[in-house]
């Protein structure tokens, strides 16, 4: 049985096991108040969705209790039978859990939580106990409560309503275990899907979610910026901070305020901001936009404007942090600001912007989060921002080091370590790259006493990838930062395949973690060819290119395969992923003629290959179109359509065409 994340502490007896019948009940025990509510009704929906059958939720106490949901320090003994107890379960206070125990005749009473990581024990410690006589759910937190009912969720997805003995006993490494999804540079997710995003980031226990915001939120008196996009709104984040609410989950308003506004920065309204002279001469481009449009920190005024945004959207969050961003300010004192940063320094010109903003926050009653690639640089400076910040410190290789982390560390910085599901720039995740980076920063974050885990989900070079497809590192995330013990790539890959995707051969992960193999740059290679920042792709060998279309027919087969066996809800992932090889073909089909060109290796046909492949991109575009508007809106859709227009309208220009 595979459960993730992996409890601290389990005892499994298989021989023995515990059967629910349609009859019985799911009691909430008056100790648990109104906190038990929501994780009754998970479990409640869970046990209708497996047995077909819907088991009545009350509170108090029941003959025919099947599930019982008991806050620690409960005195009703009647209520919780002495073999699953939990009713003298301590939950010591916020700043210690280290004697978080339970009683001496109970399997787990040597346990106890590791005193660095007290806070986010106390608020996540749970005892779920599966005997011949009743399944028990036990926690001192709401929290608690709500992880007991995810994990028995994920045992009787396995089990169904046949349920092995067993108890476990299980808390958070990590306080704070996060989710940071862009929302800017490509895809805006439809309301259904960020919900359906809450309840699986729910299901593995994550408690914090952040939305990436440039320009996408309709703010008042930037029409301008927003005018051809379709931003959230104040009613989305609302009801989307109330149902995160609901799951446990923190959602934390997340805003560029430095660098990365590159629609604001392009206005007529704002362009007298940007660090860099008239940045609306140019036109629109995915490469410029990672690159610049840096607000002018020499100017009072930006300031002043990035203030009034700020209280534009803090009031929609029940969160008590803000993240305000300021990474990769590549400008800075290069245009505008340049006389300043000449005479204070361009540390000292970053650093008192980002002290003014985060005292600011610190004023508001929230605590100021922001990017540390800036001020890795000078770590010591750290010390001049309010003692609460809390410094994201990101890095996403495969063999990322922690050099950053320590660093930051020493310097007594509070931190997140953050690393990323390996997906942009791409049409499918790089899942081995996700797992590697994700496991050494998960890792990196105990040895250096980060107080949490934030996995970023980017949208460089506009989103292509399916957002579903970074759910496995997504999961990543959830299972290595809540228990250190971590699982092999293959292993972690079968759990996943069987649990959230309900694949009876465990091998949906493993195939799809081949897709993007050989492949990892082909979209960002296309973007920067149109915006003429590089050609360099164009020396490869034609035949290599081939030789590695060679390996997804296989593929395909094995996805076609899958699909008999895999349940209704997992079928269009299947779909998706065929559209992601389909798309990854043509792009390579196109890279061989434009390197064929290149090198003037063109065939007698090429005239008649170059149009076919130019319907194919065409009539393709059509089908990823559909997939894309089933999760998001239709936002910047437009910029990657008319990135795959140039070039089927490059194909049709015949050997004329200058740019071959």
């Amino acid at each position: 049985m595979y459960l993730i994340p992996q409890p601290q502490k389990l005892d499994f007896h298989p021989k023995q096991s515990y059967t629910i019948s349609y009859d019985q009940k799911i009691v909430i025990h008056p100790s648990c108040g109104s906190d038990g509510d929501i994780p009754a009704r998970l479990l409640q929906k869970e046990l209708q969705d497996m047995l077909g059958c819907r088991l009545a939720v009350t509170k108090g106490s029941s003959a025919r209790t099947a599930v019982l949901f008991s806050m620690a320090g409960s005195q009703d003994g009647a209520s919780v039978p002495a073999q699953g107890s939990c009713r003298n379960l301590s939950v010591p206070s916020q700043d210690s859990c280290c004697t978080l125990s339970v009683p001496a005749q109970d399997s787990c009473c040597n346990l106890s939580v590791p005193p660095q990581n007290a806070a986010g024990c106390a608020s996540g410690a749970y005892r779920l106990s599966v005997a011949q006589d009743g399944i028990r759910i036990c926690a001192g937190t709401r929290a608690g409560l709500l992880y007991g009912a995810q994990t028995l969720r994920q045992v009787i997805r396995q089990t169904g309503g046949i349920v092995p003995c067993m108890d476990i006993f299980d808390y958070p490494a990590m306080a704070h275990r996060g989710y940071y999804l862009d929302v800017t540079r490509g895809r805006i997710p439809t309301p259904d899907y960020l919900k359906k995003l809450a309840d699986r980031l729910a299901f593995y226990k994550i408690n914090e979610l952040q939305l990436y915001i440039e320009h996408s939120f309709l703010f008042e008196g930037l029409s301008e910026a927003w005018r051809d996009d379709t931003p959230l709104t104040a009613e989305d984040i609302l009801e989307l901070d109330a149902y995160c609410l609901s799951l446990g989950i923190e959602l934390i308003p997340s805003l560029s305020c430095f660098g990365h506004l590159y629609k604001i920065l392009r206005t007529k309204t704002c362009e007298h901001l940007c660090e860099l002279e008239h940045p609306r001469d140019e036109p629109f481009g995915f490469v410029s936009r990672m690159a610049h449009h840096t607000i002018d920190a020499s100017n009072p005024e930006s300031l002043a404007f990035v203030k009034g945004l700020i209280q534009q959207y803090l009031p929609l969050f029940s969160s008590n942090h803000f993240n305000i961003g300021c990474d990769e300010t590549f400008d800075l004192g290069k245009g505008r600001s340049r006389s300043r940063a000449l005479e204070t320094g361009t540390g000292r010109l970053y650093l008192d912007y980002v002290k003014e903003l985060c005292v600011f926050l610190t004023s508001q009653g929230k605590i100021p989060m922001l990017w540390s690639d800036i001020l890795s640089h000078f770590p010591q400076a750290i010390q001049e921002l309010p003692e609460q910040t809390i410094c994201l410190t990101w890095g996403y290789g495969a063999s990322q080091d922690d050099a950053v982390l320590k660093q930051l560390a020493q310097a007594g910085a509070r931190q997140y370590a953050c690393p990323g599901v390996s997906g942009w720039n791409q049409m499918a995740n790089q899942l081995e790259n996700a797992y590697e980076n994700i496991r050494r920063m998960c890792s990196y974050a105990v040895t250096h006493h980060a107080i949490g885990v934030l996995t970023t989900d980017w949208g460089d070079f506009g989103h292509i990838n399916h957002p579903q497809f970074s759910l496995p590192g997504m999961i990543y995330g959830a299972a290595f930062s809540w228990n250190s013990q971590i699982p092999s790539f293959e292993d972690i890959g079968r759990q996943i395949s069987r649990i959230e995707y309900a694949d009876a051969t465990e091998t949906l992960v493993q195939t799809a973690a081949r897709i993007p193999l050989g492949w990892e740059s082909q979209w960002g290679n296309l973007i920067r060819y149109k915006e003429q920042v590089t050609e360099g792709f164009l020396e490869k060998n034609p035949q290599d290119i081939r030789r590695q279309l060679e390996a997804l027919n296989p593929l395909r087969k094995q996805l076609y395969s899958l699909q008999p066996g895999l349940p209704k809800e997992t079928r269009p992932l299947i779909h998706a992923y065929l559209t992601a090889l389909k798309g990854i073909e043509l792009f390579a089909l196109l890279e061989i003629h434009l390197c064929e060109r290149r090198a003037g290796l063109a065939a007698e046909n090429a005239a008649s290959d170059n149009f076919q492949l130019a319907a194919e991109l065409e009539e393709w575009f059509y089908e990823y179109k559909k997939l894309w508007r089933s999760v998001s809106r239709e936002s910047e859709l437009h910029q990657i359509q008319d990135v795959i227009f140039w070039y089927a309208d490059l194909l049709r220009e015949g050997n004329d065409s200058a740019v071959f």
